[in-house]
């Protein structure tokens, strides 16, 4: 153990560029599902995007997010200091970068259906949807660079991002088809 906490700052090096690496899909990959979806009668261009979305879920996106979780658990393992009851902006983190990790699932369960040609929503949703990541992710960095846990911070950037995605989806929908 004590080996590895000589390694813990390569370890935290490890874990960003993995956080990076699964953040760059998570806010690509909806952004395939609008295309998918807005040229659904296109199947030349459907085909393509399929190819995309699989690659970019399946070779970047699943592997950074198990080297995300897998490097914040050693993390946690060899500092376990930070789980101070006290000062709960790491219980904050891991809370949202789990709805991360059910965030990128869904992904996965979007991607199989627009793969068997079922649109489940429409180019807009996919918008909207496209926002989840940057809010969640803009708390977790707040958390992570203030190393404390706000409540007002918490509620105002939700509230930004609620209203972000309110204006997406009150956007006219596009007709690519």
């Amino acid at each position: 153990m004590d080996l590895l906490l000589s390694y813990y700052l390569w370890i935290v090096i490890f874990h960003i560029m993995a956080v990076l690496s699964w953040m760059a899909m998570l806010f690509y990959q909806p952004r395939l599902y609008v295309y998918h979806t807005e040229h659904k009668n296109k199947p030349d261009f459907v085909e393509v995007v399929k190819i995309q979305e699989y690659k970019m879920y399946k070779y970047i996106g699943l592997p950074a997010m198990w080297a995300t979780i897998i490097s914040g658990i050693l993390m946690i393992i060899l500092r376990p200091d930070l789980l101070n009851l006290n000062d709960p902006w790491l219980y904050a983190k891991l809370f949202f970068a789990g709805i991360l990790v059910v965030y990128s699932f869904s992904l996965e369960h979007f991607r199989k259906r627009l793969e068997m040609g079922i649109y489940p929503k429409s180019g807009n949703i996919f918008r909207a949807y496209n926002e989840v990541p940057t809010v969640l992710s803009l708390l977790i960095v707040g958390y992570v660079i203030t190393k404390t846990f706000s409540l007002a911070f918490t509620l105002i950037t939700l509230l930004i991002g609620a209203f972000i995605i309110y204006k997406v989806l009150k956007q006219t929908p596009k007709d690519a088809s």
